[in-house]
């Protein structure tokens, strides 16, 4: 039996490839004359350049840029016939603080600008830029100070990193402009503010508390008059400005073309080539949620195998879409590792091995069918 597996990462404890690798581990003890086609994926986030660069090939650049709350980070970006495919989280992402130092009002996105900057040097013509796992809430304004347009307070002084200190924006040291084709890849279609916004849906995850999300709707709210002000663009309604923490609005704001992640990285990575191939798609991520039915990578790949009339089941550590959500976007099974393992601490103590041994368990149910 030829099988597909092409997971997404599992949040911060096995990237795409790993995840792959282990459920290719554990399927082989329980059917080893299966031959498995591993896809690793990833929709704009953790893993987006790492995936890339398998499927693709091209020449990966290293730097050193700013991290999300100031530290200098090693980062990677992938050149691949003139276009630059940059991964916000290796920058500004949310694995790089720790738990007890996250502080959403204060991380920054300067990094993914410094990147932006290294792949301009090298003359790139158009720059795609991966939106996901952020611990910034900043709505771009580290990118724009990266680039030369930084965000001024009164008096004309630049304004410090973060967030937090955009309530007092009143504009920017020059006009924004670009000078290549941009492109933000992204799967989430949250605007800027609001109930559904950048600060009220993601910013307690990093680090904010009531009090905080409201200091930042009221920043991220002033942050768009600015960027309306300077380019001419309102943005803040769009579906996208609210991904990475409002850096869909900056990238918006400069131009930028917006793609499907899960979707870029099914063209690029040759996913449908390979689901003709097979008689079965196994896909998975840390967390099926509802967020994972909303055109994440997930549904990418339940969409491919269902076209094709072939069964798709989901790994991930943890499940909580019912059965017939799942079977409306074509996802036959779905289990969980923390289930399987007797519980979520069970399961992170050794992400691998519990995903393996849940590999091997649905291998011997549906391995021959």
């Amino acid at each position: 039996m030829r099988i597909l597996v092409a997971p997404d990462c599992f949040g911060g404890t096995l990237s795409a490839r790993a995840a792959a690798e282990a459920i290719s581990l554990g399927w082989r003890r329980s059917a080893p004359d299966d031959e498995l086609v591993l896809r690793p994926l990833a929709d704009g986030g953790p893993g987006f350049v790492e995936v890339l660069h398998a499927a693709l090939g091209g020449t990966v650049h290293r730097a050193e840029v700013t991290g999300p709350l100031g530290a200098r980070v090693e980062a990677e970006w992938l050149e691949h016939d003139g276009t630059a495919y940059i991964e916000c989280a290796q920058a500004c992402g949310l694995h790089l603080v720790p738990a007890a130092e996250r502080d959403a009002s204060r991380a920054t996105t300067r990094g993914v600008g410094e990147l932006v900057n290294s792949a301009l040097a090298e003359g790139a013509h158009t720059v795609v830029i991966g939106l996901g796992g952020s611990a910034s809430t900043d709505g771009g304004a580290g990118l724009f100070a990266a680039l030369g347009f930084a965000p001024l307070g009164e008096g004309g002084v630049e304004l410090p990193p973060g967030g937090g200190p955009l309530t007092g924006c009143t504009g920017l040291t020059a006009k924004p402009r670009f000078p290549a084709r941009l492109v933000m890849a992204s799967d989430v279609e949250n605007v800027l503010l609001g109930r559904h916004g950048a600060a009220h849906t993601f910013g307690p995850q990093k680090g904010a508390d009531a009090a905080e999300v409201e200091a930042l709707e009221r920043a991220l709210g002033r942050w768009a008059d600015v960027l309306a002000e300077a380019t001419g663009e309102d943005v803040r309604d769009t579906a996208g400005a609210g991904a990475a923490g409002g850096l869909g609005a900056g990238l918006l704001a400069l131009g930028a073309e917006v793609v499907s992640g899960a979707g870029l990285v099914r063209d690029l990575t040759g996913l449908d080539s390979a689901l003709d191939s097979v008689r079965l798609a196994i896909t998975g991520e840390g967390s099926f949620d509802w967020q994972s039915l909303r055109g994440k990578l997930i549904t990418a790949v339940a969409a491919g195998a269902a076209e094709r009339g072939l069964p798709c089941l989901v790994l991930a550590g943890q499940v909580s879409v019912g059965r017939r959500e799942s079977a409306a976007v074509g996802i036959d099974d779905s289990y969980a590792v923390a289930e399987h393992a007797g519980s979520v601490a069970a399961s992170l103590a050794d992400p691998a091995g519990t995903l393996a041994d849940l590999a091997e368990h649905v291998a011997g149910q549906w391995s021959g069918r």
